[in-house]
C-alpha cells in the first residue's frame, strides 16, 4: 500500500466524511442474518478509511461509535419487541431502550478505533501498516469485548450456506470471524489501487480465494467419517404463550393446563412415529420443580404415568433447585418407566438482567433495588452428560450455546451429540430466532457432532455433524416430529478441539509482527534522517 495517505487529513467537522462510518453500519448490518452476508468482506473498508484521515481520537471514537449503532439497529432490531414483551412496556417506550442497546450493545468498534489510534504510532507513517494496525485490532476488539449477544461474522456464512462454513471445524466461527474482518483489508488494497494492474490482480486473486475456500469447505464435508450409530428423536414444541408461563411461574396457575398442551404435543407426534428412542422438551417445559424431593410431586407423578404408560423417555427443561436451595435452570433426563435420572445438568452460563443481577453477589442490597431480576442458581459447567439407554448427551440450556468453549467442555467428555433446550418466545419471529438458531448449530460443526434443538415456539430442528440442517418448526404452533439422526458412537476430537486457541493466538502474533516492524521501520527513518 502507499507509503502515506495520498489524501489530507479530513476535517471532523465536514458532513460528508460522517457518511463513511454510516456506510461500514449499512454495510454491516445488512449482512447479519437473516440477510445475506453480501458486505461482510468489505463492511468495514469506509470506516478504516474515516480512521485513516483522523489526527485526532475523538472523531475515531465517535466513528466507531456511529457505526456499531447503525448496524445494532439493522441487526439486532429484534430488541424492540423484546423489550415491549419481555419488559412489558410500550413500543415508544421499547424504541428508546432499543436506540439505548444500539449505542452501547456492541462497542467493540470504538474500542478498536482506540487501540489502533494508540498504537498508530508504530506506523511509522506507512498507510499499508497503518490500516493492517486496523483490521488486526478490529477482530481482537470483536473477540473479546463482552457482548449480551455474543456475534460474530463467521455464522453469516452458514446462515447463507456458503460451504466455507466448514472450516470451522479447524478455526472455528470465532477464527472465521476473524478471517472475514482481516479480508476486508485485502479488498481495501483492491479498492485503492483498483486503477491499477495491482488492484485488478488483487481483487481476481481474492475472489479465486473465495472460491478456493468453498471448494475446500465442500471437500472437507465430503470426507468425514460415515456415521456408525444413529438415534430418533422426538421433538415437541407445545407452544406456550408468554402469558401463561409468566403466570406459572409467578405461582398464579396453568401448571395442569401447560403440562396437558405437552402430552397432548407429544401424543401428536407419537401417533406419526411411536418408535423413538425419546422424546425432547423445551427450556423449563415442565411447569414445576423436579429432582430430589420434588420427584414425588403431584405434578411430577403425572409426568412419570404419562412416560411409563407410553414407554417413553424424555429430556425436558424444568426448574430445581441446588444445595444452597436457590432455583436452577435444568436439563433432566427421565427414563421409560418414568424414573428421574441424575446426575442432571443446571444452566452454569446466566443471562444478565434475566437471570442473575450483575454485582448483586458483591453487593445484595442490588436484590432489594431491583427484586423483579431473578437470581439463579449456577450450575457446574461443562462436567456432566446426560446418559439415557447408552446414549452420551451434552447438555446446554438456550444461551450456553453462544460460548464455544462450554460445547468443547461437551466433546472433551464425549458427547456423542449435543441437546439444547431453548425458550425464544420472547423475541418474535424476525430476526433472533434465526441469528439464535445457527449460532447454536455452529457448534456442530466445530466438534463434528449432531445438534438436537427444541423450543417452545420455534426454531426447533436437528443438525447434523456434516453441517446439514434438518426442516424447521413452524413458528408458533403445537407441533412434534421425529428425527433421524446419524451420528458416531466415538467422535473424535476435531482439530479447533484440539487447538481451541490457535486462531486468538496467530491474530495475536500478527499484532506483534506489525508493531516489530513499525519498530523497524521508525528505526531506519531515523537512521537516515
Amino acid at each position: 500500500m502507499n507509503t502515506a495517505s495520498s489524501r489530507p487529513a479530513a476535517n471532523p467537522r465536514n458532513l460528508s466524511e460522517w457518511w463513511l462510518p454510516v456506510l461500514s453500519g449499512l454495510f454491516i448490518g445488512t449482512s447479519y442474518i437473516p440477510f445475506p452476508p453480501w458486505a461482510s468482506l468489505f463492511g468495514f473498508v469506509p470506516l478504516w478509511l474515516f480512521w485513516q484521515r483522523q489526527t485526532a481520537l475523538k472523531p475515531v471514537v465517535y466513528s466507531g461509535a456511529l457505526t456499531s449503532t447503525v448496524y445494532t439497529l439493522i441487526g439486532f432490531n429484534w430488541v424492540t419487541y423484546t423489550l415491549h414483551e419481555f419488559a412489558q412496556v410500550n413500543w415508544l417506550v421499547a424504541g428508546i431502550g432499543m436506540l439505548i442497546f444500539a449505542m452501547f450493545g456492541h462497542v467493540f468498534a470504538p474500542l478498536a478505533g482506540i487501540a489502533w489510534f494508540g498504537l498508530r504510532r508504530f506506523a511509522a507513517g506507512r498507510a499499508g501498516l497503518s490500516y493492517g494496525l486496523m483490521a488486526v485490532t478490529t477482530a481482537l476488539a470483536e473477540l473479546y469485548v463482552p457482548m449480551l449477544f455474543k456475534w460474530n461474522f463467521g455464522y453469516s456464512w452458514y446462515g447463507a450456506g456458503l460451504p466455507l462454513y466448514q472450516w470451522a471445524e479447524f478455526v472455528g466461527f470465532a477464527g472465521l470471524s476473524m478471517l472475514t474482518i482481516l479480508a476486508n483489508l485485502w479488498l481495501l488494497f483492491a479498492w485503492q489501487r483498483r486503477r491499477q494492474w495491482a488492484g485488478k490482480l488483487a481483487l481476481l486473486g481474492f475472489l479465486l480465494a473465495f472460491a478456493g475456500a468453498n471448494g475446500g469447505g465442500l471437500w472437507l464435508k465430503q470426507r468425514l467419517p460415515e456415521p456408525d450409530a444413529a438415534l430418533d428423536a422426538l421433538l415437541v414444541q407445545a407452544n406456550i404463550d408468554n402469558g401463561q408461563k409468566r403466570a406459572m411461574e409467578g405461582g398464579k396457575g396453568y401448571r395442569a393446563e401447560i403440562l396437558t398442551e405437552y402430552f397432548r404435543a407429544t401424543d401428536l407426534g407419537l401417533e406419526k412415529s411411536p418408535n423413538v428412542h425419546f422424546a425432547m422438551w423445551s427450556e423449563t417445559a415442565f411447569p414445576s420443580l423436579l429432582g430430589g424431593e420434588f420427584n414425588q410431586s403431584p405434578y411430577a407423578a403425572l409426568l412419570s404415568e404419562y412416560l411409563r404408560n407410553r414407554q417413553l423417555p424424555l429430556l425436558t427443561g424444568a426448574y430445581g433447585r441446588d444445595r444452597n436451595g436457590d432455583i436452577t435452570n435444568s436439563l433432566f433426563a427421565v427414563d421409560q418407566t418414568g424414573k428421574v435420572l441424575e446426575p442432571h445438568y443446571s444452566k452454569t452460563i446466566l443471562l444478565a438482567l434475566g437471570e442473575y443481577l450483575p454485582g448483586a453477589e458483591t453487593f445484595p442490597w442490588l436484590k432489594k433495588l431491583l427484586p423483579m431480576v431473578g437470581q439463579f442458581g449456577r450450575g457446574p459447567g461443562p462436567t456432566v452428560l446426560l446418559e439415557m439407554n447408552g446414549f452420551k448427551m451434552g447438555p446446554q440450556v438456550c444461551y450456553e450455546s453462544l460460548f464455544p468453549e462450554f460445547s468443547k467442555g461437551l466433546a472433551d467428555l464425549g458427547a456423542q451429540f449435543i441437546v439444547n433446550v431453548t425458550n425464544d418466545s420472547w423475541y418474535g419471529t424476525w430476526q433472533e430466532p434465526y441469528q439464535h438458531l445457527y449460532m447454536t448449530l455452529a457448534r456442530g460443526i466445530e466438534f463434528r457432532r449432531p445438534v438436537l434443538r427444541v423450543t417452545n415456539t420455534g426454531i426447533s430442528t436437528v443438525s447434523l455433524a456434516n453441517g446439514d440442517v434438518l426442516p424447521f418448526s413452524p413458528f408458533h404452533t403445537r407441533w412434534a416430529e421425529a428425527y433421524h439422526v446419524p451420528f458416531l458412537a466415538e467422535p473424535p476430537a476435531t482439530f479447533y478441539q484440539r487447538h481451541f486457541y490457535l486462531m486468538p493466538g496467530l491474530l495475536w502474533a500478527g499484532l506483534l509482527g506489525l508493531l516489530g516492524a513499525g519498530v523497524l521501520l521508525n528505526k531506519r527513518k531515523c537512521r537516515e534522517t
